[in-house]
């Protein structure tokens, strides 16, 4: 791996690429770092806060409390490195071509019944824990194609996902496949499930899931009253 130029060379580079530098060799890709420490490092750079957001047209993913909620208000995380701006030419790499306009997301929304496609949650709606609205983005989605091309698609996914996973891919081929061996009853009970949006679950259902949280000594119990009562 070439060695890194100094993220503290201010003869060489602007405020961008030095911030670039200073999160590749100092915070390390992954790591916690605060507003605080950023404006240590770069002393009498007051714009030092809005070059580190710079980044981002470039592909460098840093995130904040919006992005993540485990974060607190002055915390980001470096979370991956785009383009690599120090190198001569790569500094002008225009914004990502795939940004979507206000209207193609208010599209991909429309189209998503504005429910986040992991967790069922609505748009402005609290999550079960009550602490927070829901706030909806568009994600890219990787999407293995039958014929094994990949191809990018954008589905509606909230913020507390979208912090919690990254870079998913879904194999469609084999989605489909497992749909081709379901039998005739299944498919209708799917196809009713899809025509719907949502799945209701059953109270069968709903009773195994909370089984699986119970205590062990609770499960015992809740199982001996499934056997009727024997042990």
């Amino acid at each position: 791996m070439a060695m890194l130029p100094s993220w503290q060379d201010k003869e060489k580079f602007g405020g961008k690429i030095r911030a670039a530098l200073w999160l590749e060799s100092v915070v390390g890709e992954g790591n916690i770092f605060t507003k605080a420490q950023l404006r240590e490092a770069f002393p009498g750079e007051s714009q030092i806060d809005r070059r580190l957001r710079d980044l981002r047209a470039h592909g460098w993913r840093i995130d904040t409390n919006r992005d993540d909620p485990a974060l607190k208000l002055e915390e980001q995380r470096y979370v991956s490195k785009g383009a690599e701006v120090w190198i001569p030419g790569q500094a002008k790499i225009a914004k990502h071509k795939n940004s979507l306009s206000a209207a193609q997301r208010n599209k991909v929304w429309q189209a998503d019944n504005f429910l986040c496609r992991n967790c069922g949650v609505g748009v402005g709606e609290l999550y079960e824990d009550g602490i927070e609205q829901s706030k909806l983005n568009v994600a890219r989605r990787s999407v293995r194609l039958a014929d094994g091309t990949v191809e990018v698609q954008y589905v509606t996914e909230c913020k507390r996902c979208g912090s919690a996973g990254r870079d998913r891919e879904v194999d469609l081929g084999a989605v489909i496949e497992g749909v081709k061996s379901l039998t005739p009853l299944e498919r209708k009970v799917l196809a009713g499930w899809m025509e719907a949006d949502r799945r209701t679950l059953s109270s069968l259902e709903k009773l195994w899931g909370t089984y699986r949280t119970l205590p062990e000594e609770s499960r015992a119990a809740v199982k001996k009253a499934v056997n009727g009562g024997e042990n």
